[in-house]
């Protein structure tokens, strides 16, 4: 949290750095002297340049008074849309609103930032900022996991849009825990059917996550669970299929340890069966 803090305040702030200093000692020694936790009133912010309402803005944030700070950046957004201080206040209100947790409206302002300024200086940090106030919404697998996909969907937009852009690295990390998320509440369901012998509704689950996230750590279990399912059901060699993929996978897996044992106490070991769909998603494995 500290790094976005530090890459977010130098990214979209290093504008009015300069400017900073071409306004001199009037401007600056304003900023300074006025103390960034008082609340200025609304005909303050109705009368203020946006230039000094930045300046405010950046100093109640360097107060920790974060809250007083999106009040300024907004006031520049509905004063001054359009403008170049209107811009920089809309980058400001995202990373203001997200540091706050209100998540809905960082998103919205985000979205609006890039509906007007999507090729910018700092449209790839706005972009990264909407896929952190998603991805801060995740909730445990238990719950519903639309969140897990829109980050997945903001921060793709990160990476295939801002390649070179310092905030792919953890766009990336961001995806896979979704990813990871998305394929953990697929396993979830698929155990609930397999506990209640519903068989097939439970193959397709665990199927669902061999094929759509092989590159997640779910992968082991689902294959196993596979194993189970198809066994408890009679198709033996789906089974074999299923346990021969995990151990050419995975083959120090306790998991593949269980499936061998699964087999074993029914005189079968296994065996990959070239034509299974198992075995032809197999070659998109974490483990392959």
């Amino acid at each position: 949290m500290n790094h976005v803090r530090s890459v977010g305040m130098r990214k979209a702030a290093r504008a009015v750095l300069v400017s900073l200093v071409l306004v001199g000692a009037g401007l600056g020694v304003t900023a300074c002297q006025s103390d960034p936790d008082i609340d200025i009133t609304k005909l303050g912010m109705e009368t203020d340049s946006p230039e000094v309402l930045y300046n405010q803005g950046l100093a109640n944030m360097k107060a920790g008074n974060v809250t007083e700070a999106s009040r300024k950046f907004d006031s520049i957004d509905k004063q001054n849309p359009f403008t170049e201080w209107g811009r920089k206040a809309l980058v400001m209100s995202t990373f203001t609103k997200y540091r706050l947790n209100r998540n809905d409206e960082a998103i919205a302002t985000g979205n609006r930032y890039m509906s007007q300024y999507p090729n910018s200086e700092d449209s790839a940090y706005v972009q990264y900022l909407i896929g952190l106030s998603y991805s801060k919404q995740i909730s445990d697998v238990t719950q519903d996991q639309r969140m897990s996909q829109r980050t997945i969907e903001a921060m793709t937009k990160v990476v295939k849009d801002y390649p070179k852009s310092e905030y792919v690295e953890d766009a990336q990390a961001k995806i896979r825990f979704a990813r990871d998320q998305l394929a953990g509440k697929e396993m979830q369901i698929g155990r609930y059917y397999l506990e209640r012998k519903e068989y097939l509704a439970a193959i397709q689950r665990f199927r669902n996550v061999v094929e759509q996230y092989s590159n997640t750590n779910q992968v082991e279990e689902s294959l196993a669970r596979l194993t189970e399912a198809y066994y408890a059901m009679g198709i033996v060699e789906e089974a074999q299929t299923a346990a021969a993929v995990l151990g050419r996978n995975y083959p120090d897996s306790q998991w593949y340890g269980d499936s061998y044992k699964l087999l074993q106490s029914g005189g079968v070991e296994p065996r990959e069966n070239k034509g299974s769909w198992i075995s032809r998603a197999g070659a998109k494995l974490i483990g392959a």
